[in-house]
C-alpha cells in the first residue's frame, strides 16, 4: 500500500505542479503561446489511456503492467526535467501522461485484487486523501521548486520517490497470471482515447477557440459521433476495452455520471478558491494553501470515516448520500463569499466543502468494484477514473467561464488604462487605488456565483445515488490463477 500510495502522490501530483511554474517554463523555453499545452497534454494522454491500461490489467495481470507504467512515467520525467524547448517538453508531458494515467488506475484496481469487497474502500479512501492533499500541495511545490531551484525539479524529484515505489512494488505486490490469448481490442481503444481528445480539447481550449467557431463546432459533431459509434464497436470486439457487461450496468453507469459531477465540483473548489484567496484577499501562493487547509482537512477526514463505514456495504449508498448532501451545502455556502468574508467563517465553509468532498470518490468506486466480476475489474476502475477525469476537466472549464464571464460583465465600465484587461483578474492590481475594491468586489461575486451555478450539479447526482443500489457482497470467490487475497493489504506488503 506505500509504493501505491506513492505512485498515486505521484501521477496526482504531476496533474498540478506545473501550475505555478508555467510562467518561468514559457519563459525559459520560448514559449507563451503555446503554454497551456503543457498541462492539456499530460491530462488528454493520461485520460485517453486509462481504459487501455485498465483492460490490459483484466488480461494480462496488473503487477507487470503497472510496473511497466510506472517506468514510463519516471523515464518521461527525465525527459520532462531536460527538454530544451516547449515541442521537446510538450511531447515527454504526453509520455508522462501515458506512464501517470497507467499508474492510477491500475493502483485503483490492484486494491480490488489484494483486498477483500468489505475492505476494499477503507484502502480505497487513503488515495482519495492523496488527491485532495496534492491538488493544494502540488501548486506549492511547484511555486517552491521554481523560486529556490528550477522549475526542471518539478519533474525530477519524481525520480528518487518513483524508484522507491517501483522497488518496493516489484517485491510486494501479489502476481496474477492471467493466460488470456484474445487479442487486443486496438480499434476500440483508439475509438476511445479519440472521444477523450475531443472532451479534453473542447474543455481545456473551447472558450478560446470560441464555442461557435467551425473547429469548436467540427470537434462537438466529431466527439459526439465517435461516442455514439463506441457501443457497437465493442460489442463486436473479441475482448472489448470496454465490455459491454460493464457499459451496460446500472451501477457502473450511475456511479460514473456521479463521479463526473462530484469531481466537476470538487476541482471547481480546490483551483479557484486560492485564486480568489490571492486577488480577494491579497495572500501569497503559500498562505493561500495554509487558508485551505480546512478544506484539506475535511477531506482526509471524511475520506478515512468513509472508508472504515463503507465495510458495511448496506451504508454504501446512505455515505454517498451524506457526501453529496454536505457537498451541495458547501457551494451553496461558498455562494455567499464577499470581498469582506472573515477567515473564520471562510474555515468553516471550506471544512464543510471539505467533508462532502472526501465522502464520494472512494465510495463510488468501491461501490463499482463490488458490482463486478474480478475478470473486469481494471475495465470498471477505468469507467469510473475516465469520468473523474473529464469531470475534472470539465469542472475547471465551466468554472473558469463563469469567472471570466462574470468579471467582465461587471467591470466593463472600469478604466482599462495601464494594462486592466476586464477578461483577466490577475490585472485588478494595475487599477487605480478608487476603483480597485470595486474590481476585488466583481471577482468575489462573480466566484460566488460560479458555485451557485455549478451546485445543481451535485443536486443532480443526488437523484442520481437515490437509484443507486451497490451489490450487496462481502466476499468474491478467488480465481485460481489469483493469489489469495490477504484480509489487510498492508500486511500483505
Amino acid at each position: 500500500m506505500s509504493a501505491l500510495i506513492l505512485a498515486v502522490l505521484l501521477a496526482a501530483l504531476d496533474q498540478t505542479i506545473v501550475s505555478t511554474a508555467l510562467p518561468r517554463m514559457a519563459q525559459d523555453l520560448n514559449g507563451f503561446d503555446d503554454i497551456a499545452w503543457v498541462s492539456a497534454a499530460y491530462l488528454l494522454a493520461s485520460t485517453a489511456v486509462t481504459p487501455l491500461w485498465g483492460k490490459l490489467g483484466d488480461m494480462f495481470g496488473r503487477k507487470r503492467l503497472y510496473l511497466a507504467s510506472t517506468s514510463v512515467f519516471l523515464i518521461a520525467s527525465i525527459a520532462c526535467g531536460l527538454a530544451q524547448d516547449l515541442p521537446e517538453l510538450i511531447g515527454a508531458r504526453v509520455l508522462q501522461g501515458v506512464g501517470g494515467g497507467g499508474m492510477i488506475v491500475l493502483t485503483f484496481a490492484l486494491v480490488g485484487d489484494i483486498a477483500a469487497p468489505a475492505e476494499r474502500g477503507r484502502y480505497q479512501a487513503m488515495f482519495g486523501s492523496v488527491y485532495g492533499v496534492a491538488s493544494i500541495v502540488g501548486p506549492l511545490l511547484g511555486g517552491v521548486f521554481t523560486d529556490q531551484l528550477s522549475w526542471r525539479w518539478a519533474f525530477l524529484i519524481n525520480l528518487p520517490v518513483g524508484i522507491v515505489a517501483l522497488a518496493v512494488a516489484s517485491r510486494a505486490l501479489p502476481t496474477a497470471r492471467r493466460g488470456v490469448k484474445a487479442r487486443i481490442d486496438y480499434f476500440g481503444a483508439t475509438v476511445l482515447a479519440a472521444i477523450a481528445t475531443g472532451l479534453v480539447l473542447l474543455t481545456s481550449f473551447g472558450e478560446r477557440w470560441g464555442w461557435g467557431s467551425p473547429a469548436g463546432i467540427a470537434l462537438i459533431v466529431a466527439t459526439v459521433a465517435l461516442a455514439a459509434a463506441l457501443v457497437p464497436v465493442e460489442r463486436r470486439a473479441t475482448a472489448p476495452v470496454l465490455p459491454p457487461a460493464v457499459l451496460g450496468s446500472r451501477t457502473v453507469v450511475f456511479s460514473s455520471l456521479i463521479g463526473f459531477l462530484a469531481n466537476a465540483a470538487m476541482f471547481a473548489a480546490l483551483v479557484y478558491l486560492p485564486t480568489y484567496l490571492q486577488i480577494v484577499h491579497g495572500v501569497s501562493a503559500t498562505l493561500s494553501g495554509i487558508h485551505m487547509l480546512p478544506l484539506v482537512a475535511g477531506l482526509v477526514i471524511s475520506q478515512s470515516l468513509a472508508g472504515r463505514w463503507a465495510a458495511h456495504v448496506d451504508r454504501l449508498r446512505t455515505i454517498l448520500l451524506a457526501g453529496l448532501v454536505a457537498n451541495l451545502a458547501g457551494l451553496l455556502l461558498l455562494g455567499t463569499i464577499g470581498a469582506a468574508t472573515g477567515t473564520l467563517l471562510l474555515s468553516v465553509y471550506f471544512l464543510i466543502t471539505g467533508v462532502g468532498i472526501g465522502m464520494i470518490p472512494m465510495v463510488v468506486l468501491t461501490t463499482v468494484q463490488n458490482s463486478v466480476p474480478t475478470a473486469d475489474l481494471g475495465a470498471a476502475s477505468a469507467v469510473v477514473t475516465f469520468a473523474r477525469s473529464i469531470g475534472a476537466a470539465f469542472g475547471v472549464a465551466v468554472f473558469g467561464t463563469l469567472l471570466n464571464t462574470g468579471f467582465a460583465d461587471r467591470t466593463h465600465d472600469l478604466p482599462t488604462t495601464g494594462g486592466f484587461d476586464a477578461t483577466r483578474p490577475d490585472t485588478i492590481g494595475l487599477l487605480p487605488a478608487a476603483v480597485r475594491d470595486t474590481a476585488l468586489d466583481a471577482f468575489a461575486h462573480a466566484t460566488a456565483m460560479g458555485y451557485l451555478r455549478i451546485a445543481p450539479a451535485l443536486a443532480v447526482g443526488i437523484g442520481l445515488a437515490l437509484f443507486l443500489k451497490p451489490a450487496r457482497r462481502t466476499a468474491e470467490p478467488t480465481p485460481a490463477s489469483d493469489p489469495a487475497p490477504a484480509k489487510d493489504p498492508v500486511s500483505a506488503a
